[in-house]
């Protein structure tokens, strides 16, 4: 029964199972499950998103884009910043707690049957994501949703999303990220992503690394997929900074769309805007009907994307931004400097233990340079988190001097020191970011009342 179930209970027997960063590389669960549940992620079409960087606020904009043109929509994001629900949208909103626990409910019974078949062959039952996962398609089928969109967990290839074939498959910037599970290189990356190109769909690709471009373009002609290269078929014309975000005009597949307001910071973002916009194209014309621009207009003015570039308090002015490998802090930093007039930077920093933490601190000290001497090391509740005094460690290897170098494992501890030293010598325009990892940002957002 429904009342045998919350939100909260079924968060736990979620975490029960084996965590996101123990994904298996495997599909056949999952189409088993889809199998015994009927299908689920055959009840809608799928805009399937993969890639480094920038993939939940992409989603976003499609989403955004889909709803704008009367479509209802489903939006499958990770990981969440205050409550499991925030994965599974519909239209825009967190999935309503009734909802969840009532689909959940539902399917709880077939879960089990997978589980059970799992465990008689000597494999692992479903891990956390994947269940979340089929739990996602089987609410979608529920609503039931016109299209959903669909971000991958990690990867593509074998990513428990894959069992759903996009019609559009979007690739946004690949960079280096997780090299312990999909390579060292972008091309060994590129060859797990192209993964969710499936035969007769529409790749939207992102610029990226010619290795990783050459992979996708490969991938592609080889299942006889169209595809669109960001900088080549479609891209950002111009762009400048307004208030609250920035104005771009885009050039897409069929049309030219100026004066965009995206209320979103930096270069990556347009960027993002710019993939958006080809992927809504593909969707809704095959990249051959250019959009209304008043109806792009009004969706792109209604995007916001938490925990990026997030200002959650002024005075002094606190940040939090979820970049959490050195392309993504690259990226943030120069935003923050084309959209902020701060005198100085004062850095909160947590990062999780497969995280490349050397490479972040490096990136920070290259993009922000004497901006932002000062840095507090801390950690988050998550068990990978990467403990305080070994970041601060790290951090006098990438260059920062001891005495700017703090350390305070509580993250309320570490915005305090922060605050003051960002107002320090009554200093009105001093600032503080809070980076590193999602599960900081989604601490420092609840502290700070924003959950």
């Amino acid at each position: 029964m429904i009342d045998e179930y919350s939100v909260e209970s079924v968060y736990a027997e979620l975490l029960s199972r084996a965590p996101e960063n123990k994904m298996e590389p495997r599909l056949a669960p999952l189409y088993r499950a889809m199998e015994v549940l009927g299908e689920p992620q055959k009840a809608y079409p799928v805009i399937h998103l993969t890639g480094t960087n920038g993939k939940t606020s992409t989603a976003r904009m499609i989403e955004a884009g889909l709803r704008a043109h009367g479509l209802s929509t489903g939006r499958y994001t990770s990981p969440h910043l205050t409550s499991v629900t925030e994965r599974i949208s519909i239209n825009g909103e967190s999935v309503s707690d009734e909802t969840f626990v009532r689909i959940w409910d539902e399917i709880h019974p077939y879960l089990q049957i997978v589980d059970a078949e799992l465990e008689a062959e000597g494999q692992p039952r479903l891990t956390y994501f994947e269940a979340l996962t089929i739990l996602g398609f089987a609410i979608f089928a529920d609503q039931p949703v016109d299209v959903a969109v669909i971000e991958v967990g990690l990867g593509g290839i074998t990513d428990a999303t894959n069992v759903a074939d996009g019609t559009v498959a979007v690739v946004t910037p690949i960079s280096l990220d997780h090299t312990e599970l999909l390579g060292d290189t972008t091309r060994d990356i590129a060859l797990e992503k192209a993964g969710i190109i499936k035969p007769g769909a529409f790749l939207v690709s992102a610029a990226q690394p010619s290795d990783a471009a050459q992979v996708l373009l490969e991938q592609a002609q080889q299942v006889g997929a169209e595809f669109r290269f960001e900088g080549v078929e479609f891209g950002v014309e111009e762009r400048s900074v307004a208030v609250g975000g920035q104005l771009i005009s885009v050039q897409g597949l069929a049309g030219r769309y100026p004066e965009l307001l995206l209320p979103l910071h930096g270069p990556h973002q347009a960027e993002n805007a710019a993939v958006a916009v080809a992927a809504l194209e593909a969707f809704l014309g095959g990249g051959e009907r250019e959009l209304d621009l008043a109806v792009l207009q009004e969706a792109f003015s209604t995007v916001s994307s938490p925990g990026r570039l997030e200002v959650l308090r002024t005075a002094p002015t606190v940040v939090v931004d979820a970049a959490h490998n050195p392309a993504g802090i690259k990226a943030s930093a120069e935003a923050l400097e084309e959209a902020f007039s701060f005198s100085k930077l004062v850095l909160v920093l947590g990062v999780l233990r497969e995280k490349d933490a050397l490479g972040i601190l490096e990136q920070l000290r290259e993009s922000l340079g004497e901006f932002a001497e000062e840095i507090c090391l801390t950690q988050s509740d998550s068990p990978r988190a990467i403990p305080a005094g070994e970041l601060a460690e790290l951090a006098l290897d990438a260059g920062f001097e001891a005495e700017n170098v703090h350390i305070a494992e509580k993250l309320d501890d570490a915005l305090e020191w922060a605050v003051e030293r960002a107002e320090s010598n009554n200093d009105l325009a001093g600032a503080v970011l809070v980076t590193g990892s999602i599960t900081l940002v989604a601490e420092a957002r609840i502290l700070l009342g924003k959950s």
